[in-house]
This record gives C-alpha cells, sequence and structure tokens, in this order.
C-alpha cells in the first residue's frame, strides 16, 4: 500500500513509502479508501522537520495527512454502508482523559496527552487505505466529492465562530462587522461562515489580484489589499488567520469596543517587533475587549462545519481547490505558486 510519510523531525524526508502495511483493526472499525488529502502549512512545517511526532509502535514513519477524504469500503460499526463519503476528526481525546477530553471538548486538552493524525502520535490519512473509529468519522454528502478535505479547515473556523459567539455573549452584544486577516483557506473560510452570519465581512491580504479578491468579493464581501490600519474600520470581531506578528498588533489596536478578537493564525516565531504594550493593555481593559485563542476542533465543530459547507455554492467552495497533483509527484504540492489557495493530493494517482 502507499503513502506519504516523513521521518519526524528529519527535514527532507518525506517519500512516497510503497510498502505501507494495511491499517489494522484497532485504529477503528470503519475502513476506508481514500480519495483526496489536503496539504497545509503544517504539513510543510513536519516534512522541514520543525516538529511530528510518529506512533509508538513505528518511531521512525509517520504517515502524514490530516485533511482527508475518503469512501466507505466496509464498517464493522453497522452504521455506515459501502461507498459513503467520509472525513475523519484529526484530534482524538488522551487515554487519561483530562477533564475536557473526558466530555467530549478534546480540543481544550488540558495534559497535552491528546494525539493527532498525521501530526501526532498516529498515521495520518496520505495512504491508500486508512481506518478510523465510527465516533471520529464524518459522514458527507456525496455533492461534496471535490470538496471535502476543506472540511478540516471548516472545523478549525467554526471553533473559532462559536468561541465569538460565546465570549460575545457576556454582554449585549449585537456585531455588525468582522474583519478577516488572511485569504488562504482558513480565512476565507472563515469569512464563508460570517457572511452565513449576515455581517458585513471584510478580508484582508496581500494579493492586488487573482483568485484571492475574487472569492472574496464573490461571497459579497470586501477585499482589502493594504495594511489593518489603512481599512479605516472599526470591527466588532477580527478573525486573525495569518500569524503575522505586526497584524495582530494592528488587530489589537484596530478592534471596537467590546469586540473580539481570535487569533487562529499560528505565528513561526523568531520575528522582533517593537509595540506599545502599556498602550494596548490599556484599550483592551478600557473597552471591555477580548482576545482568544482557537485551535483544532472536536466533534461538535465539525457538524457545525459540515453544515456551513452543505449550506455555501458548491461552485465557490471548487474554487478554493486550485490544484490538484498526483501523490506519485507530491514535491510539486509543496511548492507555493502564485494563486494558490487549497492544493490536494489525488492519492489514486
Amino acid at each position: 500500500m502507499r503513502g506519504l510519510v516523513v521521518t519526524p523531525g528529519k527535514a527532507g524526508s518525506a517519500r512516497v513509502d510503497g510498502d505501507l502495511p494495511e491499517p489494522p483493526g484497532a485504529e477503528g472499525e470503519v475502513l476506508v479508501e481514500g480519495l483526496l488529502v489536503g496539504v497545509c502549512g503544517t504539513d510543510r512545517e513536519i516534512i522541514a522537520g520543525h516538529y511530528g511526532q510518529a506512533p509508538p509502535r513505528s518511531p521512525n514513519r509517520l504517515v502524514l495527512g490530516h485533511e482527508a477524504l475518503g469512501r466507505v469500503i466496509s464498517d464493522d460499526s453497522g452504521r455506515l454502508s459501502p461507498g459513503d463519503l467520509v472525513t475523519a476528526v484529526v484530534r482524538r481525546p488522551d487515554p487519561v482523559p483530562c477533564a475536557s477530553c473526558a466530555v467530549g471538548e478534546w480540543d481544550m486538552c488540558r495534559n497535552g496527552q491528546f494525539v493527532e493524525c498525521g501530526i501526532k502520535q498516529r498515521h495520518g490519512f496520505a495512504r491508500e487505505h486508512w481506518r478510523v473509529e465510527s465516533d471520529f468519522v464524518i459522514p458527507l454528502d456525496p455533492t461534496l466529492i471535490e470538496v471535502g478535505t476543506l472540511m478540516e479547515p471548516a472545523s478549525v473556523v467554526a471553533k473559532a465562530w462559536d468561541q465569538v459567539e460565546k465570549v460575545g455573549m457576556r454582554s449585549f452584544w449585537r456585531p455588525r462587522t468582522a474583519l478577516v486577516t488572511g485569504a488562504g483557506p482558513v480565512g476565507l473560510l472563515a469569512a464563508l461562515l460570517g457572511v452565513q452570519r449576515g455581517l458585513d465581512v471584510h478580508v484582508l491580504d496581500r494579493a492586488t489580484d487573482g483568485i484571492k479578491p475574487e472569492l472574496v468579493r464573490a461571497l459579497g464581501a470586501t477585499y482589502h489589499p493594504e495594511s489593518v490600519m489603512d481599512t479605516h474600520l472599526a470591527p466588532d470581531i477580527i478573525l486573525e488567520c495569518t500569524g503575522a506578528a505586526p497584524v495582530i498588533v494592528d488587530a489589537l489596536d484596530l478592534i471596537a469596543p467590546g469586540g473580539v478578537v481570535v487569533l487562529a493564525g499560528m505565528s513561526s516565531g523568531g520575528h522582533n517587533i517593537t509595540f506599545d504594550v502599556g498602550q494596548i493593555n490599556r484599550n483592551i481593559v478600557l473597552e471591555n475587549n477580548a482576545v482568544i485563542g482557537s485551535v483544532n476542533a472536536n466533534r461538535r465543530h465539525w457538524k457545525l462545519a459540515a453544515t456551513a459547507v452543505a449550506a455555501a455554492d458548491i461552485g465557490w467552495l471548487r474554487s478554493l481547490v486550485t490544484r490538484r497533483v498526483a501523490l506519485s509527484d507530491f514535491p510539486k504540492a509543496l511548492e507555493p505558486m502564485v494563486d494558490d489557495v487549497k492544493v490536494v493530493l489525488d492519492l489514486q494517482q
């Protein structure tokens, strides 16, 4: 069986391995034929050797891929039928479990003993066959055959919006304007969910032309190629999806009184900038602003994402998948191109 594997911690070790064993039954009751897997920054960082942990029983090999799409081959639980289109939850609760994992909120794991498919101590989905426990499989409508890999980033932004709404309800709150920084897959899907909520959505990115501005405008949102401060907005909600330090600082300064800033982008670190911490603190305190971090998703968020994706225009969703690369040519998927939004690997080529 073929799959995309890496030796964790060893840069340049990514390779297509043709002698992977069939996934053991211990990985789950549902056996799936892998169709597509999305490629994102996390995969690139693991391939660069920055992080990633192999399963204990396979210390030198980690199968990559956490944005999955496949068809059911068989299901020992009897819940699914052969041919059903599915994806799978990425993070799994720790074995202890901590208080959060014990109630199904493994995205908020307290002790760090969770595992993540294709990332941390569990093989991922970039292989011809994979298994998943019936409690962690997400059935998809057959119409999502080309875009099902978007479910994982959609689950991340579904959680972010869920957190925004929970924090916002701390007092009387009627948000009208949302700013999303970054027009990658996460940012565009965040904008989609904002538009679905009836908000006046603005998206900021560095691209001045090409597909990203077109995708934003097709949503009915407003595109900004300038800096955060040059937008002259006072958003009630900011979803920061770039991880860029200057953008984060500007977002904290721009948010309207009583607003919520969600940091959903991962910073690489090592970038020093100068800013007035005291002034930012003063603004946050005096204006009752809230700043939260959000990552990953639990099953409830995956269900919210499935609802949002099902309600979206399928043509718009298809436009997010800008390249489809054969598994055998995987290095091409890792090389960013100007108009890339979401690149996927075809596991059957």
